[in-house]
């Protein structure tokens, strides 16, 4: 694993990754935001344009992997600032897209370094603190993501609205630079581990605690997704509000998801299992909410909170994968955001198939309800074959 690295100012060092995975929340979350702007702009319809959603997701489930496999000899703070430039340049094609076709791809390009990213980030945050504070070290890096929800995508947003969506990507390439700046700075020197391999990576393929794991979060986290991408399409559609109020209710789900990830990270120390399936348990009813709460905007937006405090699914499933992968950390902790960008695609996916079949913009709370069912079904399974068997990793977490 290579040693643990000197003189490294963990405060510091957290913020720098922090901005990152501020940036990476912004575009992810506020690709979704944007959808109907750019959809009328590029002369596609809102189902349609959802899958620009999903071509950035599988930018991430196909990049994460290779990228975590054949470059965890690297520096990770070499690493780092290679994922995010091209992150930048990614963002800024997608700016520039001159055709539907052409915002496919570059949005794919974008979602190729978000992964291994996160992955590598949640490692060298982890280094930086004792093991039993761990937990607590990566949800700070990752709280860039869930403030990114409360201020960058409703400002995103509102610059789509004000001086056209194609902003809200040249926003997000400005703050990747700003991260490569701050990571060059502050993040730990480090000689990379020089024992690792693609083939020593892959071994965490053989763990099927691995593969359940991260299946929980490729079914369980889509909920949010099928919910979340067409929000603002609900609000305008079905809820007739002013296209001035979906920043605002976007930041309310900032804020649900900020709490329910700080109340996770804070839960999954004391009890890693039980903290997964109550979070699964309360998106999978705050889901099914949904279509009765979002002809109103009150009830809307509480409906909005209580969907993104789902959100801190995220920081115990991460925990788990770093138990169970042994020494396949880089590659297992990058597939960790593969699989949740399995999640923004299926979400998005199902999300559409419904609305395009007739059943309304609201339907997607009922799908994202049995997704959410879908992923704890996967996680009890991971428990009961845990419980059965004396030959995997223990993990501590009862």
């Amino acid at each position: 694993m290579g040693a643990r690295p000197h003189h490294a100012h963990p405060a510091l060092v957290l913020f720098a990754l922090a901005v990152g995975a501020f940036a990476i929340g912004t575009t992810e979350f506020a690709a979704m935001s944007l959808l109907p702007f750019f959809a009328d702009d590029l002369g596609v319809d809102a189902p349609t344009a959802g899958h620009a959603i999903s071509a950035y997701a599988l930018g991430v489930v196909a990049g994460a992997p290779v990228i975590a496999a054949f470059g965890a000899r690297l520096p990770r703070r070499t690493l780092l600032i290679g994922l995010m430039a091209m992150f930048a340049v990614g963002n800024g094609l997608s700016a520039l897209s001159p055709t539907y076709g052409w915002m496919l791809a570059f949005r794919f390009v974008s979602g190729i370094p978000h992964g291994a990213y996160f992955g590598v980030a949640a490692l060298v945050a982890a280094r930086l603190v004792p093991i039993e504070k761990r937990t607590l070290a990566i949800a700070q890096v990752m709280s860039g993501l869930t403030i990114a929800t409360v201020i960058g995508v409703p400002v995103a947003n509102w610059m789509g609205q004000v001086l056209g969506w194609r902003s809200g990507f040249f926003v997000v390439s400005a703050l990747a630079v700003t991260t490569i700046t701050l990571v060059a700075l502050y993040a730990p020197r480090d000689a990379g581990d020089l024992q690792a391999s693609p083939m020593r990576e892959l071994t965490a393929l053989a763990k099927p605690q691995v593969w359940l794991t991260l299946l929980t979060g490729a079914i369980g986290f889509g909920g949010l997704f099928a919910v979340y991408t067409y929000v603002a399409s609900t609000m305008i559609e079905v809820t007739h509000v002013s296209k001035a109020l979906v920043p605002v209710v976007l930041a309310i789900f900032g804020i649900g998801m900020t709490l329910g990830s700080l109340a996770a990270a804070w839960l999954a120390d004391r009890a890693l299992n039980r903290t997964v399936i109550g979070v699964l348990l309360w998106s999978a009813a705050a889901l099914a909410l949904f279509p009765f709460m979002a002809g109103n905007i009150w009830t809307l937006s509480l409906s909005i909170f209580l969907i993104g405090a789902g959100g801190g699914l995220g920081t115990p499933l991460q925990a788990r994968l770093m138990d169970v992968s042994g020494d396949a950390q880089t590659l297992a902790a990058a597939l960790h955001h593969s699989a949740f960008n399995v999640a923004n695609a299926i979400g998005p996916w199902l999300g559409g198939l419904a609305i395009t079949a007739g059943y309304g913009l609201t339907s997607t709370g009922w799908i994202g309800a049995a997704l959410a069912l879908g992923g704890l079904a996967v996680f009890l399974a991971s428990i009961a074959l845990q419980r059965r068997t004396t030959r995997l990793i223990p993990v501590p977490c009862e």
